[in-house]
């Protein structure tokens, strides 16, 4: 396999199968992830299922032809109200989780001793798994919509590219936490397999898209998030029968589109009256970004 340098740990790689109609595309995020995490004390279960958005977002968004956003979002009635990803094509990356830290603790003692950790479905309840993409420009903005079906949102998401896009799409998604010279810090890292549409040439890509399915079965979320595993190593491994080649890889950092004037062209497009109904005791309004977690003040 070729060898590319990474710019860091944080970045999305697209890889080809030589001999087979499948393709596929790697993500992990470290410096990214954590800035995201500390602009919130997050509980660990927040943390992990909002990791996972932010891998899903990187690794769909990467994918895209054109310029632009993609926002990955789930809604629901549970314990978490709302988890979005925002990635840009640029590759910047932003997020938050809604929750109700009380419902949180509830839900937790509940499920005390139990084996398996909170999952989307449990954290998130009854909802709607949403994709959004948002072209730069005059480009017309599209959203696809799905019931939130599935204990983690790589399932939600292969449930969307079976309804949505009709692509046989096979997704996992690992977060975790190490300890490490640096202290404890967070590490989410997924992968994406899918089947190449058949046509003359191809045929039917369902068989081959099942054999390239038992090898992707065998990756362990402990391989993804071990970023001492290089990501040609990792992919050799499971691929190597078929031949595996990995693209240059594209850097991801945390970027918030928060600013100073964004914030006042916000608080001016409200009428006077309910801008004084804004303002706080010392005169101004206050606005706090809930990607970043950053106050601006605005004075009317």
């Amino acid at each position: 396999m070729t060898s590319y340098p990474l710019p860091s740990q944080d970045y999305a790689a697209r890889f080809v199968l030589d001999t087979l109609p499948v393709h596929g595309r790697l993500v992990r995020l470290d410096e990214t992830l954590n800035a995201i995490l500390d602009a919130h004390a997050y509980p660990d279960a927040i943390a992990t299922l909002l990791g996972e958005a932010c891998v899903l977002a990187v690794m769909v968004g990467s994918a895209l032809k054109f310029e632009g956003r993609l926002i990955m979002q789930a809604q629901g009635q549970g314990v978490v109200r709302y988890v979005v990803a925002d990635y840009d094509t640029r590759g910047s990356l932003r997020g938050f989780c809604r929750f109700d830290p009380e419902e949180l603790k509830a839900l937790e003692a509940e499920n005390a001793g139990k084996f398996q950790s909170l999952g989307a479905q449990q954290l998130l309840g009854q909802g709607t798994f949403i994709m959004t993409l948002e072209p730069d420009g005059m480009g017309d903005r599209y959203q696809g919509v799905t019931p939130i079906e599935g204990d983690s949102l790589s399932l939600c998401a292969e449930h969307y590219f079976a309804q949505s896009e009709q692509i046989p799409t096979q997704i996992k998604l690992a977060v975790s936490r190490e300890t490490t010279p640096k202290g404890e810090r967070w590490r989410a890292a997924g992968a994406m397999i899918q089947a190449l549409a058949g046509d003359d040439s191809r045929g039917d890509t369902r068989e081959a898209f099942e054999h390239v399915r038992a090898l992707f079965a065998t990756l362990g979320e402990e391989e993804l998030t071990d970023f001492e595993l290089e990501a040609e190593r990792l992919l050799y491994r499971l691929f190597h029968e078929d031949g595996v080649r990995l693209s240059p890889p594209k850097p991801i950092a945390k970027l918030c589109r928060c600013s100073q004037t964004r914030v006042e062209e916000l608080v001016r497009s409200f009428s006077a009256d309910e801008q004084s109904d804004m303002l706080e005791p010392d005169g101004q309004v206050h606005i706090t970004c809930e990607y970043c977690s950053k106050t601006f003040f605005v004075a009317p």
